[in-house]
């Protein structure tokens, strides 16, 4: 009896293993393999758990840094992906098998870090010169049946221009068919005049989760959204002189005069807002305009000037855009402002940045006026005196 028992809760036991872990498995994300790149930096050779996708006679993605000349420090654990894209129409991909298939018609999201190393040196393809591989190339994702199938393409970034690791949301949604494989790929800007070279970086990839298709997509940088195009911000009508930049701290405090044309590190410390007045962006972009040039030259002169100043570029948007969209908008436009400084020659350890969205108004959003004055850029001190 005792061993009939036993028999019974073993074939049970059995039977209920499978079961749970399909019912688990149904409703929990879609796990990759090392979906942080880890491995041995080295040349030429795909991550482990990853699938080399890119042309036969070309050499693989690399685990970085320590290749070429890339020495970004990893967004998340010590290793990270390159994949670069070549002047003779070749470009690197990877491809994995995924535990759980991407089901037609279901919606999915995940998200990556990613960036462009400012040197990648290599030998050209066409002339056999060494160049840097530096222009700016995009991701794009496919659904498959196989580790290098592009059945169907699911994402598509825009061009990653930035130096610095920004995390990207990609909303995956299969509409020909049910893939048990995702592929990623570098690719050109499109249209693509003519190959070229150039790379991105790639870290920290999250797992998949099905989401309620219903859900408003978390819009990339620069797609259009509701917002309204910006103006330069005023503090009101019939004011003139109104200065380029306003001192903004936890007492309202006076503005710098214009006729000085720099900022004072007078009354200045650790958290003390400068509002940047005269820098604004069009419509849904975040391309510095000619004309804000100078606004920024005069953050740039007082970096300059006090070496010792540590400072993070924050954007802000009014209330027209979706959470999502703002947050992304806005990260964008710091972004802008930081590489700019950064290109300018400041040190980029120096030069942080970060989007709040439509988080901290600093008007009403009830009135074209306010709504411009929130749609802005500050400057916060991170550190002075060291």
């Amino acid at each position: 009896m005792q061993k009939t028992n036993k028999l019974r809760w073993a074939v049970g036991l059995a039977l209920a293993i499978p079961l749970a872990l399909a019912a688990q498995q149904k409703g929990s994300p879609i796990l990759f393999t090392n979906p942080s790149f880890e491995g041995i930096p080295k040349c030429c050779e795909a991550p482990s758990g990853w699938y080399n996708c890119g042309k036969s006679e070309e050499s693989p993605p690399d685990i970085q840094p320590g290749f070429f000349q890339v020495t970004k420090a990893p967004s998340h654990g010590e290793t990270y992906l390159g994949l670069v894209v070549r002047d003779n129409d070749t470009w690197e991909a990877i491809g994995q098998r995924l535990p759980r298939p991407l089901e037609i018609n279901e919606c999915y999201e995940f998200s990556l870090d990613l960036c462009r190393a400012e040197l990648y040196l290599s030998l050209s393809r066409t002339t056999g010169d060494e160049v840097n591989y530096a222009t700016p190339a995009k991701i794009r994702i496919y659904g498959g049946m196989g580790y290098c199938d592009q059945r169907e393409m699911l994402y598509e970034t825009p061009l990653i221009t930035t130096t610095r690791w920004l995390t990207y949301t990609f909303r995956l949604t299969p509409k020909k068919g049910t893939y048990p494989f995702l592929y990623i790929e570098a690719y050109y800007k499109t249209p693509t005049l003519f190959p070229y070279n150039g790379n991105i970086l790639m870290d920290n990839a999250t797992p998949i989760k099905q989401i309620d298709c219903n859900m408003k997509p978390m819009e990339p940088p620069g797609i259009a959204s509701v917002d309204k195009p910006n103006q330069p911000p005023t503090t009101g009508p019939k004011k003139p002189d109104t200065p380029p930049i306003t001192i903004v701290k936890p007492a309202p405090a006076p503005a710098i005069s214009a006729s000085n044309e720099k900022i004072s590190r007078e009354g200045l410390k650790k958290g003390s807002t400068i509002r940047l007045e005269n820098v604004y962006f069009d419509a849904d972009k975040y391309v510095i305009k000619p004309e804000c040039v100078s606004a920024l030259m005069v953050v740039y002169d007082f970096l300059v000037e006090n070496p010792d100043v540590v400072l993070e570029v924050g954007g802000h948007t009014n209330n027209r855009p979706s959470p999502e969209f703002a947050e992304t908008l806005s990260t964008s436009r710091a972004k802008s402002v930081a590489d700019w400084l950064v290109n300018k020659g400041i040190p980029g350890e120096r030069v942080q940045y970060k989007g709040y969205g439509k988080k901290y108004p600093v008007d009403t959003n009830t009135t074209p006026e306010g709504r411009k004055r929130n749609q802005r850029v500050e400057i916060k001190i991170l550190s002075i005196n060291g």
